[in-house]
């Protein structure tokens, strides 16, 4: 910038997805960059959605560039049009979020009185609703075989069994059952609970399932890192097969359903969020209500909780028979 200040280092936009301040931005001043980087490093806080947000916005200001428009010259016509480009090659709902994304970089503008108003905020995006889920879900039988299939002779299995356990039996997102400390596994009263960082920084508190306790238990046992609370609760393990004390990732517990999935014959499509949906189906099986699914699962909509239920995916031939031409 003309000051000589450095807005941000290679190391921070190459983190977003940018080689470098797009033109579009830069060739506002150094006000617009400076508000642009805030959006990203000071306004959002999950790193999946700012990554997300980051190669929305990026797209877009590219495909400005490309056509020699600059951030002040940016109308509805203009946000409309990329939209209806966009729509073309894109999913509707990954269509709906470039522009969530882009309307929301603008509002930070608007508020940080770099532009006057937002260009996206009179733009629709495409029509879409979903009403069914497209998570691959097991069977309460399947799940069974799944976390029977484990050795638990090892402590790999032993945390294998325990991390699928949370998830099954807790509804939680992966990333929230990745991120726990040895000290969110806790007791109240006579019970034991499972604390969970959900996204947006909130802290959900559930309790913790006879067997997953049972599975955290003989884990933590195993493991002997009980007493080490601010630590990791579940660990990767290094080449030796020794347990180490970095928490696992979020990619290497993915890869460890997909691989216990296969050995169990269950199908290749499992994957993390399977035992969220799972879980839930199971429970509404069982005559639970949805309400206290989403209260468990801590979703914000109980129509988003709705999507996770599969119990009437079956058709009964019984019901095929009504048809009685």
């Amino acid at each position: 910038m003309g000051n000589g200040i450095v807005l941000a280092p290679p190391a921070r936009l190459a983190r977003l997805g940018f080689e470098a301040l797009p033109a579009v931005i830069e060739d506002a001043g150094e006000g617009a960059s400076r508000r642009f980087i805030e959006f990203f490093t000071a306004n959002i806080r999950n790193k999946n959605t700012r990554i997300a947000y980051a190669r929305a916005v990026g797209g877009f200001l590219r495909w400005c560039d490309d056509r020699a428009i600059g951030l002040f010259d940016i109308e509805p016509i203009t946000v409309a049009a990329y939209i209806e480009q966009l729509h073309a090659a894109r999913s509707a709902p990954t269509v709906k979020q470039h522009l969530a994304a882009i309307r929301m970089m603008f509002d930070w503008l608007v508020t940080g009185q770099v532009v006057a108003t937002n260009p996206a905020s009179a733009v629709r995006g495409p029509s879409h609703v979903t009403k069914r889920g497209k998570t691959p879900v097991l069977s309460a039988e399947q799940a069974r075989v799944l976390l029977d299939s484990i050795d638990t002779t090892t402590l790999v299995g032993l945390r294998d069994r325990a991390l699928i356990g949370v998830m099954v039996f807790s509804f939680a997102r992966v990333g929230a059952v990745a991120a726990m400390l040895v000290d969110d596994y806790f007791q109240s009263g006579k019970r034991w609970w499972l604390r969970l960082h959900e996204k947006g920084g909130k802290r959900h508190e559930v309790p913790a399932h006879h067997n997953a306790e049972a599975y955290l238990d003989a884990y933590i046992a195993a493991a002997g890192h009980g007493g080490e609370k601010k630590s990791p609760l579940f660990r990767s393990f290094d080449r030796q097969k020794r347990l180490t004390d970095r928490r696992m990732h979020r990619i290497d517990v993915l890869r460890m359903v997909k691989r216990r999935a296969k050995a169990a014959g269950l199908p290749a499509s499992s994957c993390c969020h399977t035992f969220r949906a799972t879980g839930i189906t199971a429970y509404l099986d069982a005559g639970g209500t949805i309400e206290n699914a989403q209260a468990i699962a801590a979703q914000e909509s109980p129509r988003t909780t709705k999507l996770y239920d599969r119990t009437s995916d079956e058709i009964t031939l019984d019901e095929i028979e009504r048809i009685t031409i």
